[in-house]
């Protein structure tokens, strides 16, 4: 299927076990935030947009239309992904469609680099999820849920690609949340 990346050869590294795989699903904390700042981005754009016409006295109902087009698109290009993970699943919901692929089944991560580091899973069922690292790392339940599924995969053998990119992925949680812990005690 395609080249193993696995540096020590054997399956996922060990370490603790993640959180039992109930029916309740674990969402992206920051979602909500993310949704607010786009509105926001694309209100103030709309505002100045339309302020901008006003004083200069030629806003017109055609003008005031191509406004609140131009801010919905703005709205529509920077709408946050919602990621949520549940017992052998994870899902990435756009505004219009919902990727979901089972972690259990996993069979390649590739990390895409870019603006911002993203990863790719796909699983045995053709399912196939994108989604932003630092998703992962702000969430350590979300995390956890993936990691959880992912040792399940490469345990079965299905994970062909991917345990270094997600080797990488858990050092970053555990050093953010090793952070956060000293950050809170004083320790910092």
């Amino acid at each position: 299927m395609g080249r193993r990346d696995d540096v020590c050869g054997g399956p996922l590294d060990a370490q603790a076990e993640g959180p039992e795989g109930s029916g309740e699903a674990t969402n992206d904390l920051a979602w909500t935030q993310e949704l607010w700042s786009t509105i926001r981005c694309a209100g103030v754009l709309l505002a100045l947009l339309l302020l901008v016409d006003w004083g200069s006295g030629r806003i017109t109902l055609g003008r005031a239309a191509l406004w609140f087009a131009l801010a919905g698109l703005l709205f529509v290009v920077l709408y946050p992904a919602r990621v949520s993970a549940g017992g052998n699943w994870l899902a990435s919901r756009r505004l219009v469609r919902e990727h979901r692929v089972r972690t259990d089944l996993l069979v390649s991560v590739r990390c895409l680099d870019g603006v911002s580091q993203r990863l790719l899973l796909r699983d045995s069922l053709g399912g196939r999820v994108e989604i932003d690292s630092e998703v992962l790392v702000r969430n350590p339940q979300l995390w956890l849920r993936l990691d959880k599924g992912a040792r399940k995969a490469a345990t079965d053998g299905s994970l062909l690609c991917g345990a270094t990119a997600l080797r990488c992925i858990g050092r970053r949680v555990d050093s953010e949340t090793a952070r956060a812990v000293f950050k809170a005690s004083g320790l910092e």
